[in-house]
């Protein structure tokens, strides 16, 4: 969440920002939570007298009963008592109010950088960089649906069957090229200096709150209520709450991490030709980049992040376009996001397959997670991460891309953990 005093030091540039992501009554929100915090310190003020009048009571008290004034210190005894519970009730109101306060906080969502794209929708999104050669297929060209039918590699209707629609299943060819797509995103992370953590599937309330997919995205997620968790949406979540109420020493900055997981998004609202196929799942296979970093260089370390994504995609071969979201487009969490779309050549249109954000202290402010400057104040980090890569969207270029009479073409890169070259 933003942090409350740079919403008090800076209203207008916070409330200027909001205005960005299009933050209904934005001013009115921003207004409560200044006036709650003036009201909480009120309160506060009110305790800490209080309890300096009770401590100056007891030694008066003290000092009375010394000097034998017993029915004196009686009475300051009964004053006491008096004190007693209008500081009970002090606290009762300091709970109401930092608890309306934290609400207030944690729906706020987070204030775009100043160089957001201003917009409404994804056609607003800037295209920022557009990479690779097109592929011209014949009109014989088949989609990927059908491919995978083709040389059965992905059955649909038997991932119906077990489960329902958007859970396939992988077969033969199929299966082997998620788990090739899979080990190359992964040693490619690795050898870029990402540290590969395998986490849990599920996650606890406090995870998904402290990674903002709580309150904001909960009617996406897949809940068990009788255990208290959540089917992850990303190895973000479990991978970012491994530093919630953490201090970290800055001289560890980045910290780098790697996860490949299974997710689960139940994708409500989603219909008609976008759907089909691989193009959006309920369940899918993606690696994820996940980075800790000191603020002053969480933006150089987003462009890193960015040519990282962009090269696998050049090693796959994968005709692909960069675009700046803009501020109606990007996520409740992000303060700046890229997202990557491959070309699919088929479908004749662009599939997302990887967003890469910054969200500044947001989830650090969530979390709290910290670290100790070399100036000796104690400040948030940084958090970002970034799809490297989604595997339906890739999986669907690639089979459509490298269609062929014969077959469909594998990429170089992936050969080696495929053992074939070529689909047939």
């Amino acid at each position: 969440m933003l942090q409350l005093q740079y919403i008090k030091e800076h209203r207008d540039e916070c409330i200027e920002r909001l205005k960005i992501k299009h933050v209904a009554d934005v001013e009115q929100r921003i207004d409560e939570i200044i006036a709650l915090d003036e009201q909480r310190r009120s309160i506060q003020k009110k305790a800490d007298d209080i309890k300096a009048e009770q401590n100056n009571i007891a030694k008066e008290v003290g000092m009375l009963f010394k000097q034998g004034k017993r029915e004196e210190a009686e009475a300051k005894k009964n004053l006491t008592a008096e004190l007693k519970a209008d500081e009970k009730r002090l606290s009762e109101q300091m709970a109401n109010v930092e608890q309306e306060l934290n609400t207030k906080l944690i729906s706020l969502p987070n204030a775009p950088h100043i160089t957001v794209p201003q917009g409404r929708t994804a056609d607003d999104n800037l295209e920022v960089g557009r990479f690779g050669e097109m592929p011209n297929l014949g009109i014989n060209a088949l989609p990927h649906w059908d491919l995978c039918a083709k040389y059965n590699l992905v059955d649909f209707e038997l991932g119906n069957k077990i489960t329902g629609a958007g859970f396939p299943v992988y077969k033969g060819k199929g299966a082997r090229l998620q788990r090739a797509l899979i080990n190359f995103f992964l040693n490619s992370a690795a050898d870029a200096g990402y540290v590969e953590i395998q986490p849990p599937l599920m996650v606890n309330e406090a995870s998904g709150l402290g990674t903002g997919q709580l309150p904001d995205k909960e009617g996406q997620m897949y809940a068990i209520p009788l255990d208290g968790f959540y089917m992850i949406p990303t190895a973000e979540v479990p991978i970012t709450n491994i530093y919630r109420n953490v201090i970290v020493n800055a001289d560890q900055f980045p910290i780098k991490h790697v996860g490949y997981s299974e997710c689960f998004r139940r994708e409500a609202g989603s219909y008609g030709k976008d759907v089909r196929g691989l193009n959006r799942l309920h369940e899918f296979s993606k690696v994820e980049i996940v980075v800790i970093e000191h603020p002053d260089k969480s933006y150089e370390r987003l462009e890193e992040m960015k040519k990282h994504v962009g090269g696998l995609l050049d090693q796959l071969g994968l005709p692909y376009r960069i675009l700046k979201l803009c501020g109606g487009d990007i996520s409740f969490t992000s303060a700046m996001t890229f997202d990557f779309e491959v070309w699919s050549a088929a479908q004749q249109r662009w599939l997302e397959v990887s967003s890469v954000s910054n969200f500044e202290a947001f989830q650090a402010n969530r979390m709290k997670l910290r670290f100790k400057d070399s100036d000796g104040k104690m400040k948030l980090a940084h958090t970002l991460n970034g799809s490297a890569l989604a595997l339906p969207r890739i999986v669907a270029a690639l089979l459509e891309n490298n269609q062929t009479p014969d077959g469909i073409t594998m990429p170089e890169c992936l050969r080696p953990y495929l053992g074939f070259d070529k689909i047939s």
